[in-house]
């Protein structure tokens, strides 16, 4: 069987009139056969989608023709079946849920390139923090890096307000999946003061597929939400049962 392609994507960009964007949206994925999440609000769009290359391909083609989303990112990795059931386009009041005011179109920190995370985060003076949900720290995370334990990325700013290892405001590199919610906690930290503040560009998903195995500093599987549960190096699909996977990231 032909694989398929799976894209993740997400950018945060002003989208005052996303509510209109949802149809349009919703009919080129369904006329291309493609299936997957993805979700609009004032502040961006973030999602997965997969399908038949040239299929995915067309709905990325789409978005792009927004000039707003001209310079939209995505990974890319394969699966051997359809790891969606459907396809959903949500309006939502973010595109990930952190539960306070921030606005990372105006401010962010800093991008960290994949082939330059391993020096980054191996330097002693350099906090770092997993931002995704207990329940993926489990299968994997990075040597040295602090899981806040949040069941739910809106428990992060409770984390950072009781976290010592973050009250002398320390420089800071933080991570996730695909690069989204370590921006939007990057814009957090920036807001409110922390001088140096670092995220992963491309997450854990672009590390593992540029980074070579031989000298890579994650270990373990890395959580994806949809049929294929986790993705190892190379974005290699795991043999773990999704059954009991959550649908979507807090």
């Amino acid at each position: 069987m032909t694989e398929l392609l799976v894209a993740a994507l997400y950018k945060f960009v002003s989208l005052p009139d996303f509510r209109e964007m949802r149809d349009p949206l919703h009919g080129v994925c369904v006329e291309n056969g493609v299936f997957g999440t993805l979700l609009l609000a004032a502040e961006g769009i973030n999602g997965t989608i997969a399908g038949p290359e040239a299929a995915v391909r067309a709905v990325l083609d789409f978005l792009r023709a927004d000039p707003r989303m001209a310079d939209l990112e995505h990974k890319e990795s394969t699966a051997s079946s359809m790891p969606f059931r459907r396809m959903k386009v949500r309006l939502k009041k973010e595109i990930v849920t952190l539960g306070v005011p921030v606005d990372p179109n105006r401010s962010v920190g800093t991008y960290v390139a994949a082939e330059d995370w391993n020096a980054l985060i191996s330097d002693p003076d350099v906090v770092v923090i997993d931002t995704r949900n207990d329940y993926e720290v489990e299968l994997g995370t990075f040597e040295g890096a602090i899981d806040p334990k949040t069941p739910s990325f809106r428990d992060f700013p409770a984390f950072v307000e009781a976290s010592t290892a973050l009250a002398n405001k320390p420089k800071v590199a933080m991570f996730c999946t695909g690069g989204i919610r370590c921006e939007k906690a990057s814009s957090y930290l920036v807001e409110r003061g922390f001088g140096e503040v670092y995220h992963l560009r491309g997450g854990i998903l672009k590390y593992l597929e540029t980074v070579p195995e031989d000298e890579s500093l994650w270990r373990g599987e890395c959580f994806v939400f949809d049929e294929r549960a986790a993705l190892g190096h190379g974005l290699a699909e795991s043999a773990r049962d999704a059954d009991d996977a959550p649908e979507s990231a807090g």
